[in-house]
């Protein structure tokens, strides 16, 4: 049995799928909440719904669900004695690094696809819009979940070396903020930053803090260039770092 299909199989009956699945969803009744209430009609329709959602979604929540996801996806290895049966095991570091680092990873996209879904179904339900969510944001959604893997692949490096399951929580919530005052004050410089990449691509097309509104394929560019080299330049720093840890009492 490969590495990755033992990690999918520890998922049946993971703590994740709530966090996938109602995160998002609450995130995005709490950016409508106040047009809810008052029985309004978003202004802008499908880009206010957006803005109001995704925007601030981006921000630190979405740093947040990745570390916990992270978080959880470790916390069977952190029991007992399985991280040394983990580290006595015939499977090589790389390939260990890799497979969580991607169930993480996957984790995350369904989450955004999740809150796409909750974003439409607001629309249309709550609001009762016109037509259909704008191709551009579906672009934006395809940008964010490649965006989230370095992320992802950090989050699993923490909790791969840290015990505790809020630790990388707290860091994920301090990196995030850090990295949205990166963006404003260098723009796209900051996405030597993993959670300023994941920012970065929620931001796409919403006019707010450092985007401009216009989803330009300079950014794009800029966003899938970060993206691949910080998640080869994680994954091959976390497997050169677990290749030097042994097994603990």
């Amino acid at each position: 049995m490969s590495a990755l299909s033992a990690e999918l199989i520890k998922l049946k009956r993971s703590l994740a799928w709530p966090i996938v699945v109602f995160l998002p969803i609450v995130l995005v009744l709490a950016g409508v909440a106040t047009q809810l209430a008052d029985g309004r009609t978003p202004e802008n329709g499908w880009h206010t719904v957006w803005l109001q959602s995704v925007g601030f979604y981006g921000l630190f929540p979405l740093a947040i669900g990745i570390a916990i996801l992270g978080s959880l996806v470790w916390r069977v290895e952190h029991r007992g004695s399985n991280w040394n049966a983990l580290m006595s095991g015939p499977v090589a570091s790389l390939r260990i690094v890799t497979a969580k680092a991607a169930v993480v990873a996957g984790l995350t996209a369904l989450m955004q696809l999740v809150l796409l879904a909750a974003v439409i179904l607001i629309g249309k339900v709550a609001f009762g819009l016109p037509g259909m969510l704008p191709g551009e944001y579906l672009t934006v959604t395809a940008v964010l979940i490649l965006a989230t893997i370095p992320a992802a692949a950090l989050q699993s490096a923490l909790s791969m070396f840290l015990r505790s399951f809020a630790a990388p929580i707290s860091i994920a919530l301090v990196a995030s903020g850090i990295s949205t005052g990166a963006l404003m004050a260098f723009g796209n410089a900051a996405l030597v930053s993993p959670y300023a990449v994941a920012t970065r691509a929620a931001l796409l097309g919403t006019g707010s803090f450092v985007d401009t509104g216009t989803i330009t394929g300079s950014d794009i560019t800029a966003i899938l260039a970060a993206t691949a080299t910080l998640t080869v330049l994680i994954l091959a720093v976390t497997t050169m770092a677990l290749d030097r840890r042994d097994t603990r009492i």
